[in-house]
């Protein structure tokens, strides 16, 4: 495989990964927040939209950027292009 189809494939990765992070940080942020009175049952305690606005949703957010780094680490070795295969790459 070429340098220029391997660095598409790539790319293509990139960013369906990242729309699907932010799908999740949309339905999160606003979806939620919406639909925050239909959402009146406890958790752990509390209303389900009152812990989603207050600790959910930040919770949610670190776990997608996690992801996120994770992900592309994984993808970046994948595809050579990580920091100790820099060098390698010419």
């Amino acid at each position: 495989m070429d340098t220029a189809q391997r660095q598409r494939e790539y790319w293509r990765k990139n960013l369906r990964v990242t729309a699907i992070l932010m799908v999740i940080g949309f339905v999160v942020t606003f979806v939620v927040a919406f639909f925050a009175r239909e959402l009146s049952f406890n958790f752990f305690g509390w209303p389900f939209s009152f812990w989603m606005a207050a600790q959910g949703a930040l919770l949610v957010y670190v776990a997608l950027v996690w992801f996120y780094a994770h992900y592309m680490n994984r993808l970046d070795h994948e595809y050579g292009f990580d920091e100790t295969s820099e060098g390698e790459q010419s």
